[in-house]
């Protein structure tokens, strides 16, 4: 047996940990516009580096503005996560691509990672810039109805700014708006003059083709402070002052959808669409009465996943299928939008054989490259092979006998259907006889006397005993000079109290039956249409003492 000594152990650790460090670099944004900074993030997990990462490689592609450093512990379960980033603030020196070199902190070494840089077209005087300024874009003048137009609001400031500075929410008549996430915050060289920038980036959806007006938008801001300015004519602000400004209104052209789309399929504008699928588990070795879950993906780039439709579901002969629900999704990128929508589904075969699966096909309009365009799935077959602990259907193709055999069962199946329901139609014509016959015949009184038999009926309503009741009843009714029926059509609360208890002999409710609502129906039968027993004792007290 091995024993670890704690020197041992120290080392074993330490080499775990150095295995598991990494830096990890992140940029804010891959696309820019020359004088404007980046924001680069360096995050490593590694507590046993000190120091901070080596920013050399950077100095020929980039001015170094700033860094800071940025500390975390984060606890997971019980335990315990260090985390320190590096936020080094960059302006690129140079148009175009621009690769940020790997950069190496101890043993470990970032990924690179490649930004494009375009040429600014500000080309303002400096003395004519304001100290707040706004400026508003549109990425094209023209879209097709409910296609996606982004519309960026860049902020600039040359002075400093307080935190309660406002801009009211875009609203735009006739069109659907999407933030495309938080706003940033960078810095950018306008003809010398360093500004700070709030950029805000919206996707614009709009609803009716024709011409789109995007208003003007207001932003509200306190000053701080004010930089001087080399023309001494001009005044600069003083701290405190309230600023309002404000972006032109800009035009957007919407076009209507294309006449040669198919007028029955709905309307998709996109930039890109794919369409993906997946399995769980891989349906390469499938039997009877498995279960197997698809998944049908399809990702838009330019719509917002609620534009997406429903992906066909597969509606196949000897496949159960049972729809989950959808899974939508947005996600932001240099280019807007991009929507996702996820169809999930359980599919569980019921034969054994080949199963085919037909295509999934997407119609979508490429807005890129302005024609029709379809994404599709294959066809594909599923080779179900036979379960031996179930009872399955009759595969594709299978024998005359074995065809007979499941012919002969189904017919079992029917026969038995068939005397179940003429059992119960006889069943119920005879409870509907029951209902208009006397529970006895009228017959002479023999055997005991009226108050024995009328004591036995009180006991058997009592214990709410239909069959006793009905004995005791057909007792009572053998000392009666009319029938039961008689009496019944000539008072009315004695048929009902008969049709429940002759509902509870002849159907399965009988052991809920109530006996107190017939005995009360006896007690309380009109005195004139009673008759005394002729051959009662005389000794006996009357039949219903008042």
């Amino acid at each position: 047996m091995t024993r670890f000594t704690p020197f041992m152990l120290a080392s074993l650790l330490c080499a775990a940990q150095v295995q598991a460090a990494e830096l990890v670099a992140s940029v804010d944004r891959t696309r820019l516009n020359s004088g404007e900074t980046i924001e680069l993030t360096l995050e490593s997990n590694d507590v046993t580096q000190f120091g901070k990462p080596d920013l050399t490689p950077l100095e020929p592609l980039f001015e170094v503005r700033g860094t800071r450093q940025v500390n975390q512990l984060n606890t997971l379960n019980g335990d315990n996560r260090a985390t320190t980033r590096w936020i080094v603030t960059l302006l690129p020196l140079h148009n175009g691509t621009v690769v940020i070199p790997p950069l190496k902190l101890g043993e470990v070494e970032s990924q690179p990672i490649t930004v494009q840089v375009v040429e600014s077209e500000t080309q303002d005087n400096p003395d004519k810039l304001a100290p707040v300024f706004i400026d508003a874009s549109l990425d094209q003048t023209s879209v097709y109805v409910q296609a996606q137009a982004i519309l960026t609001l860049r902020i600039y400031h040359s002075v400093s700014l307080y935190d309660d500075s406002s801009l009211p929410p875009l609203q735009v008549p006739d069109a659907r708006i999407e933030q495309l996430g938080d706003s940033r915050a960078y810095e950018k060289d306008i003809n010398g003059v360093r500004h700070g920038v709030i950029e805000m980036r919206y996707a614009i959806y709009p609803q009716h083709s024709g011409e789109l007006i995007i208003p003007g938008q207001i932003f509200n801001a306190a000053l701080v402070d004010a930089q001087p300015t080399p023309d001494s004519t001009v005044q600069t602000p003083k701290s405190g002052k309230l600023m309002r400004v404000s972006s032109g209104e800009l035009l957007l052209t919407v076009k209507a959808k294309p006449i040669t789309y198919p007028a029955d399929l709905p309307w998709l504008p996109a930039r890109n669409l794919t369409l993906s699928e997946s399995w769980n588990p891989e349906p390469e070795h499938v039997q009877v009465g498995d279960s197997l879950t698809r998944s049908l993906t399809v990702k838009a780039e330019g719509l917002a996943s609620a534009q997406l439709p429903p992906l066909p579901g597969t509606e196949v002969g000897g496949l159960r299928r049972y729809p989950d629900q959808p899974v939508l999704g947005n996600q932001n990128s240099d280019r807007g939008l991009i929507g996702s929508r996820e169809d999930r589904e359980a599919l569980v075969p019921s034969r054994s054989g080949s199963i085919e699966l037909p295509s999934v096909d997407v119609v979508w309009w490429n807005t890129f490259e302005d024609h029709l365009e379809h994404s599709s799935l294959p066809a594909r077959t599923l080779q179900v092979a036979n379960n031996p602990s179930l009872m399955v259907d009759t595969p594709a193709g299978s024998s005359p006998l074995n065809a007979t055999a499941d012919s002969e069962a189904l017919w079992r199946w029917k026969l038995t259907s068939l005397i179940l329901a003429c059992t119960t139609l006889l069943g119920f014509g005879l409870w509907w006889r029951a209902r208009w016959q006397p529970a006895i015949l009228r017959a002479a009184q023999t055997g005991p006397s009226t108050r024995t038999v009328l004591d036995e009926l009180k006991r058997a309503c009592q214990a709410n005993d239909p069959h006793a009741t009905r004995q005791a009843l057909d007792a009572w009714a053998r000392q009666q000079p009319e029938t039961l029926a008689d009496m019944a059509a000539r008072f009315v609360p004695l048929s009902d109290a008969l049709d429940g208890l002759n509902g509870a002999l002849y159907s399965e409710t009988g052991q809920h039956w109530q006996g107190e609502e017939l005995w009360r129906v006896i007690r309380t039968i009109p005195i004139a249409e009673r008759v005394q027993d002729p051959v009662s004792d005389s000794g006996l007290p009357p039949l219903y003492p008042k």
